[in-house]
């Protein structure tokens, strides 16, 4: 196995949980409104150090999208997806945007996501107001 090399970055900053590695800026959040199966999701323009896993159609709430899950590069944790590509013209904006669970990650003050114990669909959905919830 080759040497890691991480991206750190200034400002506001969302971390892996697991192994505190910088993922992406505050700055960077196109939206707060976004749910998966374990609770709130963020869509983000763009994040770092992550890999990607094997491009995949799934049906989520919002329709058909290829999808690759994204993995924490410091210690492997899945923390979100990627959006490759949407089927429907309304859901265009999406492709090559991230979503970081946040129950997989933690804020700029530290804080982490607790998720609701209620089981939950895989979903997207999201709430194209951009209102800053969580």
């Amino acid at each position: 196995m080759g040497r890691l090399f991480f991206i750190t970055l200034e400002g506001q900053i969302y971390r892996c949980k697991h192994c505190h590695t910088h993922l992406g800026l505050m700055d960077d959040i196109m939206s707060k409104s976004f749910h998966s199966s374990h609770g709130k999701a963020y869509l983000f323009a763009k994040i770092v150090n992550v890999t990607v896993g094997e491009k995949e159609e799934r049906l989520m709430l919002t329709g058909l999208h290829t999808v690759v899950d994204i993995f924490c590069v410091g210690c492997g944790s899945l923390v979100g997806w990627k959006y490759e590509a949407a089927y429907e013209k309304i859901q265009k904006y999406k492709e090559g945007k991230f979503v970081l669970e946040r129950y997989q990650v933690l804020g700029p003050n530290g804080n982490g996501y607790i998720p609701a114990q209620v089981p939950q669909a895989l979903s997207d959905t999201d709430n194209t107001d951009n209102t800053d919830e969580g």
